[in-house]
């Protein structure tokens, strides 16, 4: 129950029936779909409908059999026919009518219901070649627009064509707090200092906001805001999660290896081949050797239920999950849903999938897969810490070669029922019918990767480049950044995703490179003023007139925090598990959280528990590192407010800034009011601001009871500014 728990977690709050998400599209093809199909099909499918009741499809399903019920109770999911059914609530109403499901098959059904029982329709496949996914990249030329003079870039001729052809203008140019503001969070995460904005707002040299730029990728904040990033990608976490909830000690070393990734610019290709197959690379020196042993982590991350007693089981398991991870973090592709058949949307065959798990298969991720299964770590010492150190010695949690293997077609996914072997090899449908064969001395991971990153892959730059773009315009040119298939959504502009693939590429794949590209663009500086027109016609501002309004992320919130508090610890690196040894039990149903989040480093740093993710994290829509996930969402819900105006963190916060503030003698009140204001929102207060400021500082001071009454008083006013919105929201 305890992985239905985890996937419950993982499942809350998606679409409803109907609608497919990658995540719940993937759980009904690898856990729902297999089950009706075992149990339910005979009587309820194609050949034979019992009750006029037929199960195998969207439509079907939704409108039930002949008693009239519906088979999921929308208001009361837990009460629906479909559970009481195969719970055998009722004597004389049982499913299956002559035998039982197993425990773990009804809670699977149980929370698929629970989630909204999603069962995608129908997709009317393509062939393969006619999706635009799967089409060969091209490099088109910017088309011609009317109004060429705001065009800063060739990007903005693409976004300017769109909104003309809707005879729609952009916004006008964000001013240059706005634009000091936005730049340094999107790049670092962190709120600019008012002695920052003072300097940029003087500089009047033309290369004034490229100078801005640079400045700020340069900065050691810019590898730990982006690294957060791609460690949502990786399923990043400090410990396993599901049955045995064990500290992953060693994670750290991976989560600093991405940080320093961004940080060098480390190229694309190179990040993506060193986490794929690092231990397969020649390394010249014992400094490069280690850092590519740490970033095959990538492939170790991901949650393992160490106690299934069915040890191979759990190998496909671990194999299912490492493929399904490569496919949607590079590949923008839900592979693990050809487990147990052909994909039911993608041109991803079931034969496809087992030979790309013949090259995970092949590859050592488990030192045992015994009863509590123990996972594999690459070995970091050098030869004179072997003759010379005591103690243990530093190890990663990684990956190596194992017993290279082709896999077997495994029937409904079940390793008990294997069918023919596969010989190891890419999809076809973008590697093509021939195929050099994998090389039989090794598992295959480096071909992969080399494949991934050949500059004419249709998919590997794309997914890449519009990852950058989501967290720049807060949605991506491809809105599912995870899902490029035929249920992910079209890219609103194609021709602009691929004329920025192919600079990415010949840029030498350069993320700082792409940073410049797009935010030296008029599209990326436009003002997010209203417009009633445009809205009307574009009213998701999926065509880019305006800038969008967005909430920071709950890291960014915390750490901006810290900041204007002035009590951010800037340490960068090492453990975040403070006396837990590697492999020691954390959170489960024996054990309690003995993780500690009184730190003042920066959010990047503090433990990633899955099953008990940090509560201020929870609160603003933090992943809990089950499943990748490139593409966070942004809700409102009222603990958040309550958050805002009692938080510990808050309220903390807002003494450390008002106190500091109250310590300059230098600085009378209306001095300080103005200060307060340009630490917290990038701006000084407007007349009225500062009127009423002072004014409820006064209140404030007559009403509050004890000592320090003045301090008191400037806290609570302190609170309110940085309980507002404009202090979470980048325009």
């Amino acid at each position: 129950m305890k992985f239905a728990a985890v996937l419950s977690l993982m499942l809350f709050g998606l679409s409803g029936a109907l609608a497919a998400e990658p995540a719940d599209a993937r759980f009904f093809e690898t856990r729902v779909r297999p089950l009706l199909a075992d149990h339910c099909y005979s009587c309820h499918g194609p050949q034979k409908q019992k009750s006029d009741l037929r199960l195998d499809s969207a439509a079907a399903f939704k409108r039930g059999g002949s008693s009239g019920e519906p088979l999921i109770d929308t208001a009361k999911p837990e009460q629906s026919l479909l559970l009481r059914l195969v719970q055998h609530a009722d004597a004389h109403k049982r499913m299956p009518p002559k035998q039982t499901l197993s425990e773990k098959q009804i809670a699977d059904l149980a929370l698929w219901v629970k989630a909204g029982a999603v069962f995608p329709a129908n997709v009317e496949a393509s062939p393969g070649d006619k999706h635009w996914a799967f089409q060969k990249r091209v490099d088109p030329a910017p088309p011609a627009v009317k109004d060429a003079a705001w065009a800063k870039s060739p990007l903005d001729a693409f976004v300017l064509a769109k909104l003309e052809a809707k005879n729609l203008k952009p916004a006008p140019p964000a001013d240059r707090r706005t634009l000091i503001r936005r730049a340094t969070f999107d790049l670092t995460g962190l709120p600019p200092t008012p002695a920052e904005v003072d300097a940029f707002l003087k500089d009047t040299s033309p290369t004034a906001y490229e100078s801005l730029i640079n400045r700020l990728l340069a900065s050691p904040a810019y590898g730990e805001r982006w690294g957060r990033h791609w460690l949502d990608v990786a399923r990043y976490a400090d410990s396993n999660g599901l049955d045995e909830n064990v500290a992953f000690g060693n994670a750290w070393r991976y989560r600093d290896y991405v940080v320093n990734a961004f940080n060098t610019d480390k190229p694309f290709d190179q990040f993506l081949t060193e986490q794929l197959a690092g231990d397969l690379l020649p390394a010249s020196d014992a400094v490069t050797r280690r850092e590519r042993l740490i970033a095959t982590g990538f492939l170790a991350l991901g949650p393992k239920v160490l106690a299934e007693v069915d040890e191979k089981k759990m190998e496909m398991d671990i194999v299912d999950e490492q493929v399904d991870t490569v496919g949607q973090a590079f590949l923008g592709l839900t592979l693990g849903c050809a487990r147990c058949h052909n994909h039911k949307f993608d041109p991803v065959t079931i034969d496809d999938y087992y030979a790309l798990a013949g090259i995970f298969q092949s590859t050592k991720t488990m030192e045992h897969f015994k009863k509590v299964a123990r996972w594999y770590e690459n070995p970091l010492a050098t030869p004179w810490q072997f003759v010379h150190a005591g103690g243990e010695l530093p190890t990663a949690l990684g990956v190596t070669d194992g017993a290279v293997m082709n896999t077997p077609v495994l029937l409904r996914g079940d390793h008990l029922t294997p069918g023919k072997l596969v010989p190891r090899r890419f999809p076809v449908i973008l590697a093509g019918e021939t195929q050099t064969p994998l090389a039989a001395a090794d598992s295959g991971r480096l071909a992969l990767a080399k494949w991934l990153v050949k500059n004419d892959h249709p998919l590997t730059a794309r997914v890449m480049v519009n990852r950058v773009w989501r967290h720049h315009f807060g949605h991506g040119i491809v809105r599912s950044v995870d899902n490029f298939g035929l249920i992910g959504e079209k890219p609103s502009h194609p021709e602009l995703l691929d004329w920025l693939a192919a600079r990415f590429v010949e840029g030498g794949w350069s993320v700082k490179t792409l940073h410049r590209q797009i935010m030296l663009s008029a599209t990326y500086q436009t003002g997010s003023d209203y417009n009633a027109k445009a809205a009307e016609a574009d009213p998701d501002n999926r065509l880019l007139w305006r800038a969008n309004v967005r909430r920071l992320e709950a890291e960014a919130i915390r750490d901006s925090l810290l900041a204007v508090s002035g009590s951010l610890d800037k340490t960068m690196g090492g453990p975040s598990l403070q006396g837990i040894k590697n492999r020691d039990y954390l959170f489960d149903h024996t054990s309690k959280d003995k993780t500690t989040y009184d730190t003042r480093r920066r959010s990047v740093y503090l433990p990633v528990i899955r099953n008990n993710i940090y509560d201020v994290f929870q609160l603003f829509d933090g992943t809990d590192a089950t499943v990748i996930n490139g593409n966070r969402a942004t809700t409102t819900v009222a603990t958040q407010a309550l958050f805002m105006l009692n938080g510990p963190l808050m309220m903390d916060s807002a003494a450390k800034l008002t106190g500091r503030l109250l310590a300059d003698e230098s600085l009378d009140d209306a001095a300080r009011v103005r200060l307060l204001y340009e630490i917290a929102y990038g701006r000084p207060p407007t007349e009225r601001e500062a009127d009423r400021a002072q004014t409820a500082i006064a209140r404030f001071e007559k009403d509050v009871q004890g000592n320090d009454r003045r301090a008191k008083a400037w806290a609570l006013f302190g609170h309110v500014v940085l309980a507002a919105n404009e202090f979470v929201y980048v325009n």
